[in-house]
């Protein structure tokens, strides 16, 4: 099984990295205005995370991180949303979700379960933390693990059977 991954690790010279981050940044903008149709969608499904997943284990660090700060930025000027208030929060886990994506991708070679669970423990956990820190208000930072639990378990298996879908590509 894991002689059939292709896995990628783009540069910033090379136009398949723009090409790449430009495709998953559309689609965390979709993925947010469709989340948005369900009373606190963004709260329960978290879907401005979930390209960023796919981008930063497929092909790479620099794809995730373009992809992991574009889409909340580009999503808060078009639509307002997230709000200025959570856009530090969001930037921050998004970041660390496109690292640890990355790394355990680069680590295993692997498209695995268990990998995408600790990338998404590792951005939530530490990025809990850092929110924290910046809104002093415990309650606020632990929002994803209060209501946000069903957009955990969105990435993690929709994250998986994307990749697998897309595994030999």
């Amino acid at each position: 099984m894991n002689a059939t991954v292709k896995l990628y690790n783009y540069n910033f010279a090379s136009i398949k990295t723009y090409l790449f981050a430009t495709i998953f940044v559309v689609g965390n903008i979709i993925l947010p205005q469709v989340a948005h149709f369900v009373p606190q969608g963004g709260f329960i499904f978290l879907p401005i995370y979930f390209f960023t997943l796919i981008a930063a284990y497929k092909y790479g660090l620099k794809v995730g991180l373009l992809t992991a700060i574009l889409s909340p930025v580009i999503n808060h000027l078009l639509f307002g949303m997230p709000p200025m208030a959570v856009l530090p929060a969001i930037l921050i886990k998004s970041v660390l979700l496109a690292g640890a994506a990355a790394y355990l991708a680069r680590r295993s070679n692997a498209v695995t379960l268990v990998n995408l669970l600790l990338a998404v423990l590792v951005y939530q956990f530490a990025g809990t933390m850092l929110e924290w820190a910046l809104v002093r208000d415990f309650t606020v930072a632990i929002q994803d693990f209060r209501i946000g639990v069903p957009g955990m378990l969105l990435q993690i298996f929709g994250g998986f059977a994307l990749l697998k879908a897309i595994e030999k590509r």
